[in-house]
Parts: C-alpha cells; structure tokens; sequence
C-alpha cells in the first residue's frame, strides 16, 4: 500500500518536473523570438535613423530622403504602405511627396476614378500622385491644421476612408501625425494597413509618433541645407554679376587736354543701381554721365547695363547733353516699370574750346567749385527723371546748361548715397557737409576731392551700415 502511494507520488513529481521544464523550455523559446523581433527591429530603427543621418549632408536629394523614410517607418511598423505629403510654398496646401506601392488611398477619391482602377489601377496612383490637400480637408488635411496625431481602427472621423472600406482600395488603421519641428509644420507622414493586415496598436502608435518627430528634424535640416546651397549658388552668380559690371564701370579716368577727372563707385551691395561713365563723342569731345537707377540690388543692376548701353549709342558724334538724354529717354521710357526711374546728369566736355555743357534729368544738382571766391554752388538746370514720362514732357523741360569753368575751378557730380548716407543716430551727411567737404579739397586737385569726400563719408557713418550705393566724380579745370 506505502509502496503504491509513494511510487504515485514519484510519478506525479516526475511529471511535474517534465512538466515544468517543457513550460520553461517553451518561455525560454518565446523569449528567444521576442528578443530576436526586439532585435530585428532595433536593427530596422537604427538602419532607419542612419538614413536619416545623410539627411545632414549636402548630398542626399529630397526625393530620396522622402523615400527613405516612407519605406523606413514601412518596414519597421511592418505597415501595408505609407504616403509623405509635404507643405507647398505657399503653405495653403499639401502635395505628396512619396507614396509607396500598395499604400491605400488616404484622401477622398472620386466614385470615377475607383472605377477606372477597378481595370487600370494606374489610375488610381495617378490620381494619388497628383491630388493635393488643402488645410482642414480630410484626416489628412486635418491632422496638418491640428498638429495632433491620431491612430484610426475606425473611420467615424474619416469618412473618405469609411467609405473605401468594403472596396479593393480600402483600408482598415490608419496613423498620421504631422512633421512639426519647431514652429514649422512642413507636412504628414501616413501609414496605412489593408483589411487582410493587424490594426495598428498603441505601441505602434508611440513609436510611429517618434518616427515622424525624427523625420521632421531630419526634413528640416534638408530645407536648411537647401537653402545653405542656394544662397551660396545665388552668391556666385552675384559674383559673377560683379565682376561683369566692374568691367562696365571704368577702371580709370581718360586723360583730357585741358581738365584732370576722378571717379568712384561704391557699391552698397554685391551689384550697384548706381553707374558712371566717360564717352568720346568725337575728336575734341568727352561726354560724362552719372545716373542712379531706383532700387538696389540685381533688378537696378540690370537696368543700369541697359542704361549705359542705350547712352552710348546715342552720344556718339552728338554735343549736345540734352539732345542725348530725350534720345535715351525716348528709347528706355517703353521698357522700364511703372515703379522704376533713373536719374541721370551728363555733361559734355571741349577740351578744343574749354567749354562745358550740362543737361540734368532729375539728378542731383552737381557742385560748382569757384577757385576765385572759394564758394561752392549746386547747379539746378530743369530736367525730370528717365523712364516716366514718354518724352512730351521730358524733352520740353530738357535743355542745355553752359558751365562757366575757369583756371582750378571745380565741378563736382554724385548720387543721393552721398548726401544720404546715415551715420548711428540715423542723422543723414547732407549737402552742407558734402559742400564742406569739396572746399575743403577743391585746390587740391580732382583725386583730392573724391578721397575727401569718402574719408569724411566713412567718418560720419562709423559702424552703420551701407544702405546705398555711392558714386562720386570730380573734374578740374586745369
């Protein structure tokens, strides 16, 4: 009886610890797979955040960034497909960037198109590929407006995705969460699971939100980088543009019988709206222009170029200013915008007969130099500015201005860069002090009064900005 009972209970041990042992064997095997699916997707996000790494290097194109990570946070949620749509430039709508084979429509698709998909589902993608989303229009449309992302298994707040359901075309969980970094919303990233696939869980759902944050940074740092290399593309051509408009600027005055001549242009930035110029009109003649065209930067760059090339067509073989500037005026009126003008002064010089001419279009009054009476004198012939009036006007009030110069007598020619230029305090240099400036140098010699002229500019403005281009000349009559 003993016997039995404990050779029983021997075997009930033994069955127990076999048991057991299969239990422990079958945990061990099922921790086994979790560790190497932990693994696996360890594997899978560090492949993915190492992607994301080229996205800090100049040579990573958004096409494949965009791809790139679709199809990382694809595989690594293990979804059916995902779709990127990125903010246009103008920031009202999304458009796709990168939508994956298979991946279900996420927007509202027309009855038509489902029905040309049914036999053609390039249809479909093409659709896809071309549909943009405006803000609030959809899930899509209102996970960018909201900035939160959601975790759908049931489309009550999407019935464009509702109603895919019973369709080839449906799907059954969706996640979207928009690409924020900082203050910038640059877009949704999409993952999609058919009706044969598991729904998305909230784990997914964490480390979805992760994978978008990661993805918004890594985009955000492209854009930098893109824009990095455009400024840096846009700062060569405006190299470029500089060193082809210092050849159209003279690099030296002429030397003329009877006058000695100085010239300067300081640019305020890489291109100046401001241009000088000396012309032979003939044998015995030099023409010299000043114009400054309105505004800064490339667009006056451009019409300065076209300025001198107009000017010196017509200033061949003519000697009179004025003459000169209704041609120049007649010719550019038709092609200069509304918002733009130039301002122009030319002077001709006769070295055979010691005379000089002035015509003035709307420019500013040259300073007259009188060596005898050591007194300064803004000379104001009548004359509008080129480019806004077709030449009924202009050509009326346009004459020529005969300018009395004597033995060291000065005339002195500038732009508005000059008198307006700003020093801390925002107060302006001035005529008087651009008049001071001239007494101060005039006997001298021409070279004197352009050096004095920026030495006292760089003096007053001290450690303010440039905000306009400068350009001075100085002509004695020796």
């Amino acid at each position: 009886m003993w016997t039995i009972l404990l050779f029983g209970l021997l075997l009930a041990s033994v069955a127990g610890w076999i048991f057991t042992a299969l239990r422990q064997a079958q945990r061990i095997r099922i921790l086994e797979r979790s560790k190497e699916e932990i693994q696996v997707e360890e594997t899978l996000v560090f492949d993915f955040l190492h992607g994301l790494g080229e996205a800090f290097s100049e040579t990573i194109r958004p096409h494949d960034l965009h791809r790139l990570i679709v199809e990382g946070a694809t595989r690594i949620l293990d979804a059916h497909g995902g779709a990127l749509y990125m903010a246009d430039r103008t920031g009202t709508k999304l458009t796709p960037a990168f939508i994956s084979k298979g991946c279900p429509p996420l927007v509202d698709v027309p009855p038509h198109i489902l029905q040309q998909a049914a036999s053609t589902p390039v249809a479909l993608e093409s659709y896809l590929r071309l549909h943009s989303v405006a803000l609030g229009d959809g899930v899509i449309g209102r996970v960018w407006q909201t900035g939160e992302a959601v975790c759908l298994n049931e489309f009550s707040e999407a019935p464009e995705l509702a109603k895919l359901r019973g369709t080839a075309f449906g799907t059954a969980s969706v996640m979207i969460a928009s690409l924020l970094y900082g203050k910038q919303n640059m877009g949704v990233l999409a993952l999609g699971n058919g009706p044969m696939d598991a729904s998305f869980s909230q784990s997914d759902f964490v480390v979805f939100k992760s994978i978008a944050e990661q993805s918004a940074f890594a985009l955000y740092n492209a854009i930098i980088y893109s824009e990095a290399n455009e400024k840096k593309r846009l700062d060569h051509d405006l190299e470029i543009a500089r060193d082809i408009q210092r050849v159209l600027l003279p690099a030296e005055p002429p030397s003329v019988n009877g006058f000695e001549i100085s010239g300067i242009n300081v640019p305020a930035r890489q291109v100046s709206g401001d241009y000088f110029d000396y012309i032979k009109v003939d044998e015995d003649r030099l023409g010299v222009a000043i114009a400054d065209v309105s505004g800064k930067g490339v667009p006056a760059s451009l019409i300065m170029a076209i300025c001198r090339s107009v000017l010196r067509s017509q200033a061949a073989q003519n000697p009179s200013p004025a003459d000169v500037l209704r041609k120049v005026n007649r010719q550019l009126y038709p092609d200069i915008k509304e918002d733009m003008f130039i301002s122009m002064a030319y002077l001709i010089l006769d070295h055979a007969r010691n005379g000089v001419t002035l015509a003035r279009a709307g420019h500013d009054a040259p300073l007259l130099y009188k060596r005898v009476s050591q007194t300064v004198t803004p000379l104001k012939p009548p004359g509008m500015v080129v480019g806004i009036d077709s030449g009924n006007v202009f050509d009326r009030i346009t004459g020529d201005f005969p300018v009395p110069l004597e033995r060291d007598d000065c005339l002195v020619l500038y732009t508005d860069g000059v008198t307006e230029a700003l020093d801390t305090d925002g107060n302006e240099f001035g005529v008087e002090r651009t008049v001071q400036s001239v007494r101060a140098s005039a006997d001298n010699g021409a070279q004197a009064i352009v050096a004095r002229l920026i030495d006292d500019l760089r003096n007053f403005v001290g450690s303010h900005p440039q905000n306009d281009d400068i350009t001075l000349i100085a002509i004695r009559k020796t």
